[in-house]
């Protein structure tokens, strides 16, 4: 039950990002406003479901594994979105 809130969290997050960075980069939406959205959800749920399960793993406490899943996600979807019109840009 615990990925499934964990998952629907992350969903949150992807379109919260993706709505964001469409006020951050106003007009340069290289792959257009759904895949803004489309690639922030599915870079949310990935490195959400990573931190979830490599941070213990790496042997880090309970407290490090909920920071990472807290913070990571949103500023690793922002980051793929930048990477994305970077790329676009050249």
């Amino acid at each position: 039950m615990t990925i499934l809130y964990l998952v629907l969290a992350m969903i949150v997050v992807g379109l919260l990002i993706g709505f964001v960075a469409g006020l951050i980069w106003k007009e340069n939406r290289p792959i257009g406003i759904r895949g803004d959205y489309i690639v922030a959800v599915v870079a949310a749920i990935a490195i959400g479901l990573m931190d979830w399960y490599v941070i213990p793993a790496m042997g880090f406490s309970t407290m490090m594994r909920n920071l990472g899943v807290t913070f990571e996600p949103a500023l690793g979807a922002l980051a793929v979105l930048w990477l994305i019109r970077v790329a676009k840009k050249q």
